[in-house]
């Protein structure tokens, strides 16, 4: 696995939406709250989109690498195996977990992420069903260094305590591209992730997911110090984030909604796995 992510050509899959995310998931795929009744039932609706994505032809390590799951999804099965298991051992691709409770109010410009307390046994479990590696998101609103300086020590911190568990961590400190200050603020996390990353220790890797920056070739520097530096959608359409994407080389991709953009749930299984190649296949060459 540590190969695969390191060095093979490709991109991770986002498949993480959780529950603030998934209606509005749902609603682009076609699926409107009016079509479900409680949140059991809005979960079955994501899983059975996730499942039709995992299960496309194009769903294979020629082109998607890895794919990040959301907790719940950790647990169900596809093709009759723990979704992990059949990630791996059918598709080829490597399994993450989206570990973060969700993101704190912003205070400094910044939204921290919420508390996890239960970490430890999640990591415990992630573990145990063969899962590579974790995700967790912050986002970054403003230049503001006191908060950009706040989320990268939060995020390493955490970071330690997954790499201290025996799995790799993707250290996700998304900047809004909606933000007057996005290329001031990536300017600041540039130095910020390399001063944390040069006094990092004990044993294990980590990963970058990063907003495609403002200036193409920002993060170039970082790449060489981490295990893989992945680039966020952000909000971008799947032609706009390729296209930015195609600016810094080194860099792949990790998109959902860029992923997912086009499908419905009411297409054929031909028209379905046709639309979702075409993105994988766009998304794969953006990232190569």
């Amino acid at each position: 696995m540590t190969d695969r992510i390191a060095s093979a050509p490709g991109f991770i899959a986002a498949l993480d939406q959780s529950g603030g995310s998934t209606p509005k998931a749902l609603s682009l795929y076609g699926v409107e709250p009016s079509d479900y009744d409680g949140e059991e039932a809005m979960f079955a609706e994501v899983q059975a989109m996730r499942a039709r994505i995992m299960q496309a032809p194009d769903f294979t390590s020629e082109k998607v690498i890895g794919a990040i799951l959301f907790e719940r999804t950790m647990g169900e099965v596809v093709g009759g195996k723990p979704v992990p298991a059949y990630l791996w051992e059918d598709r080829g691709v490597v399994p993450f977990l989206k570990v973060d409770k969700g993101l704190a109010d912003e205070e400094n410009g910044v939204q921290m992420m919420k508390d996890m307390p239960d970490l430890a046994a999640l990591l415990e479990r992630a573990k145990a069903a063969g899962v590579f590696g974790t995700k967790m998101r912050s986002v970054i609103h403003d230049a503001n260094a006191e908060g950009i300086k706040a989320v990268v020590a939060q995020q390493f911190a955490i970071g330690d305590q997954i790499r201290a568990a025996g799995l790799v961590p993707i250290i996700e400190p998304e900047v809004n591209i909606h933000s007057a200050t996005k290329a001031e603020a990536e300017a600041i996390l540039r130095d910020e992730l390399a001063a944390h990353i040069d006094a990092m220790e004990g044993e294990g890797a980590i990963m970058l997911k990063l907003t495609l920056p403002s200036e193409a070739g920002l993060y170039a520097g970082l790449q060489d110090k981490v295990l893989r530096v992945v680039a966020l959608s952000g909000g971008y359409s799947t032609d706009e984030a390729c296209a930015k994407l195609a600016d810094n080389p080194g860099m792949i991709a990790s998109f959902s909604r860029a992923l997912t953009e086009g499908l419905s749930k009411q297409m054929s299984d031909a028209e379905f796995n046709a639309a979702l190649g075409a993105n994988i296949d766009k998304i794969y060459r953006a990232s190569v």
